[in-house]
This record gives C-alpha cells, structure tokens and sequence, in this order.
C-alpha cells in the first residue's frame, strides 16, 4: 500500500491583495465639497466635539475637589486631590445606599429597554407589514403620542398606579419607560424598509407560523433598529427623574437620578461628593455606548448593500 502526500502551493501572485480607490468611487467635482465647506465641516465637528466632552472633563475635574476649591481654583484643572474624602462623604451623604440605586437604575433601565424593545419592533412590524382595521388610526396615535412631552402625561399616570396599588414599587418605573411611541415608529419604518415581503411568503409557504417568522427571521434583520430603540428606552429610563420623584418614596427602591437630587435638597450639601456621584452614574451609560456601538455600525453597515 503506497500513500501519497498531498503538496499544496501557494503562488505569492495569486494572493488576494487590498482593493485599491478607482476613479468611480471618487464622487463627481459638482457634488465634491469645496475648501470652504470642508473648513467649516471640520469646524463644527471640533465645536460639537467640544460640546459634548467638555461638561465631562469638568465633571471628573470636579469630582476630585472639595467644597472650597470648587469655588476658589480654576473650574478645568486640578487642586488638592480629594477624591478619597469625596466617596467617603458620598457613601456616608446616601448611608451607604448609592451603589444599591445604581443598581436600582440599571435594573429599571435594562428591564424597561428589553420589554420596550421587543414590544416596540413587534408593533411596528405589525403596522409596516399587516393590514387590519384602525391602522391608520393607530399610526396616529402613535404619532401623537411623539408629539406629547412626558412631563404631561406624569401626573395621569401616577393617579392610575395610585389606583393599582402599584406606586412605590418597581413596575411604576419599567411600566411606563417601556412605553416607547418612537420605538414603534423606528420599528415601522425599518420594517418596511428591510424586511421583504418575499422573504415572509416563501416562510409562510414553507409552513412557518407568524410566530416563528418573526422570531427566526425579523428580528434578525430588525436587529440595528431593536440596538437603538433599546439605546433611547435605557437612556431615557436612565435619566428620568420626575417620574420616580413622584412614583417612588422608599429609600431603597430609589434610583441614582434622585438619590443625587435628595442629596443636593440638604442645607450646604458637599458637591465634590455629589459631582463624584454623577461621575459614577454616568460610567455604565458609557460602558453601555461603546459596548453596542460595534453591534450597532455592523448591523447598519450589513444592511447597507444588497447583492
């Protein structure tokens, strides 16, 4: 018995090699921007840059300074460091419960995210691909209810969860961040912008049942629209705070949003303690950003060719 040895070679020129720009992906001179327009661009961008970075370079600087170098030293560098006697106030200010209303915001949040989420893109999948008596009523609705700023619709809300014996509990924060008119909306249009009819048919046609069409199917392609819907639901439940002013009175079912304001209520309140405090509530809605931004530009960016 004889064996033969398999020998595979490579030739260096047969090599994929990195797609150089042609002429055609150059945009034509007319659409082109000018120098003017370029320096501008770049102006602005640098201005927002500025905008956005700035308040949080000022609130770590703050953070590190007590009470009377916050109104003595320049406000955008450092003095004395007194990082550690900040968190030692701030855990003595809240009684040691910041860490719980941290975690108190994340679980309302990533709650109110998830169930707003699912319901949000299966309500604007309905509307985009279904036809059924009142949708355009419905679209409506939900355009009207982009329209009516939240503050208005506290008040109402309280009464109704005063009436369920809902209030001072946790569902009389998930409940209504999970409501989310603009996540409909996004879920519609995405819906009928990159789900096909074809594709729900052949499903259907090879026995698949609603359910599981939406399931296995579009909620994979709805996946960047269901990234950002949770992104403004998790936001928005983060920084809310008259809702769980008037829902909540339990110390311990505060979230970080007001335990911060309850702190700020006292006669001379120590602000290094309190700015370190909003320094350590804002760190996971960081974390969270740069954790699905990458899911977020490969879904887009999947679903931007066709072919």
């Amino acid at each position: 018995m004889t064996t033969r040895a398999l020998i595979t070679t490579t030739d260096a020129g047969t090599r994929r090699r990195p797609r150089r720009p042609q002429a055609a992906d150059v945009p034509p001179r007319a659409m082109a921007p000018g120098p003017l327009a370029r320096v501008f661009g770049i102006i602005a961008l640098v201005v927002a840059t500025l905008y956005f970075l700035v308040p949080v370079y000022w609130l770590i600087v703050a953070s590190t300074k007590s009470n009377t170098d916050l109104t003595t030293t320049f406000g955008f560098w450092f003095a004395d460091w007194n990082l550690g006697a900040n968190y030692d106030s701030l855990m003595g200010w809240t009684q040691g419960l910041f860490w719980r209303w941290v975690g108190n915001s994340l679980f309302y949040s990533v709650s109110a995210g998830v169930i707003g989420t699912l319901f949000a893109v299966m309500a604007g999948y309905a509307i985009a691909k279904f036809a059924f008596p009142g949708k355009r009523i419905a679209v409506g609705v939900i355009m009207a209810g982009l329209l009516l700023p939240v503050a208005l619709l506290t008040v109402p809300l309280y009464i109704e969860f005063d009436a369920l014996g809902l209030t001072n509990t946790a569902w009389a924060i998930i409940i209504p961040s999970a409501v989310s008119p603009f996540g409909v909306f996004l879920g519609m249009v995405y819906a009928q912008s990159s789900v096909p009819t074809e594709l729900l048919e052949a499903a259907r046609i090879d026995g698949a049942g609603e359910a599981r069409i939406f399931f296995t199917i579009v909620m994979r392609l709805l996946g960047p629209a269901m990234v950002t819907i949770f992104l403004f639901i998790f936001v928005a439940t983060w920084n809310n705070f008259l809702l769980p002013l008037m829902m909540i009175s339990s110390q311990d079912l505060k979230p970080v949003t007001l335990g911060l304001y309850g702190m700020m209520s006292y006669f001379a309140p120590d602000k290094g303690a309190v700015m370190l405090g909003a320094l350590l509530g804002v760190i996971p809605l960081i974390v969270l950003f740069f954790t699905l931004q990458r899911y977020w530009r490969s879904g887009l960016a999947a679903g931007a060719v066709k072919g």
